[in-house]
């Protein structure tokens, strides 16, 4: 028989998966509707806040129109990004949801919702980067493949592909809510894209919050140190991403930049290094560092794991 801690434990996580439901259903939104609404980005809009991008405190030798031009490569990259993301997350969240085909229904519906809703991000950042392509200049590059990315992360563990999950829907909270929703200067139709996929995220955050913690419960102390090993190759694997990403962002920046005064070899691997830096900090360290998920991870490991990990970021400055 199930005692009766286990069981009101099961009872609360039903709870809060209908919470989720309940609130997936109150602020659902339509792509054209709500967010696109007819409008296109401007020759000159800024994306992304000066927090995210390090631009103004490291790349004062570039003019001001430079910085806003880096300013929208850089944002593009990041809607990009998200939408890379979660292709393997709406896979891995299709995969968990078979635990509860025969089980808790309320916990099944939370994570199909969620599973839709991520196919629905995914559409918004391909449109987005279609009206990125139309006031920017031809030659930007994307270089993750989406499914390429998503086969190497899904071949991880589960553990630690939902750690990273975790991890990447915290990074959408923080991430509007104490930079982009504050910037007066961000163009409006760019923080409206990040206005409302934080609202659905918000409930996708406790989602992935259950569903690790329902498979921490299955592994044994060997698994989990597993575990952390696959964890800490995601993260390599998010490292050499972004490096080729700043590498081919830095070269658009360069064979595009707005004023023609000549850059020396030392400048233009400054601009490099600071996209770089900017990428780590937008999707992993500003992650790592949330409390939140600070929190979850040190309840799930041990202090040797914790340092483990702690020595992978250490490597990303």
């Amino acid at each position: 028989m199930q005692s009766v801690q286990t069981v009101s434990s099961q009872a609360t996580s039903t709870l809060r998966y209908a919470r989720c439901i309940e609130n997936s259903k109150r602020i659902r939104w339509d792509i054209d509707r709500d967010v696109i609404r007819q409008r296109e980005f401007g020759a000159a809009d800024k994306f992304l806040p000066d927090g995210l991008t390090l631009l103004q405190e490291r790349l004062a030798f570039l003019s001001s129109g430079e910085r806003r031009f880096l300013n929208r490569i850089q944002g593009r990259t990041y809607a990009n990004m998200f939408g890379l993301l979660e292709r393997f997350v709406g896979a891995k969240m299709l995969e968990v949801s078979r635990d509860h085909w025969l089980g808790d229904q309320v916990a099944l519906e939370a994570l199909v919702r969620f599973t839709d809703e991520e196919l629905k991000h995914q559409e918004l950042f391909r449109r987005i980067e279609g009206l990125a392509a139309r006031c920017m200049p031809a030659g930007y590059l994307f270089v993750p493949e989406p499914n390429t990315v998503a086969q190497f992360v899904l071949g991880k563990c589960t553990w630690a592909v939902l750690a990273l999950t975790c991890d990447v829907e915290l990074v959408t909270q923080v991430h509007y809510r104490e930079s982009i929703a504050v910037d007066a200067e961000i163009s409006a139709l760019f923080k409206d894209v990040f206005l409302f996929h934080w609202k659905e995220e918000s409930q996708h955050a406790v989602l992935d919050e259950l569903e690790w913690q329902r498979e921490d419960a299955k592994l044994t102390p060997e698994e989990r140190d597993a575990a952390v090993d696959d964890l800490i190759a995601l993260v390599a694997g998010i490292d050499g991403l972004l490096q080729l990403q700043a590498e081919a962002d830095s070269a658009y920046f360069m064979a595009n930049k707005p004023q023609a005064g000549v850059l020396d070899a030392g400048e233009v691997e400054t601009i490099r290094k600071t996209l770089l830096s900017a990428y780590w900090w937008q999707y992993i360290h500003s992650g790592a560092g949330q409390a939140r998920f600070g929190e979850l991870l040190t309840g799930l490991i041990t202090p040797a794991q914790g340092q483990r990990i702690q020595a992978a970021l250490a490597g990303l400055q």
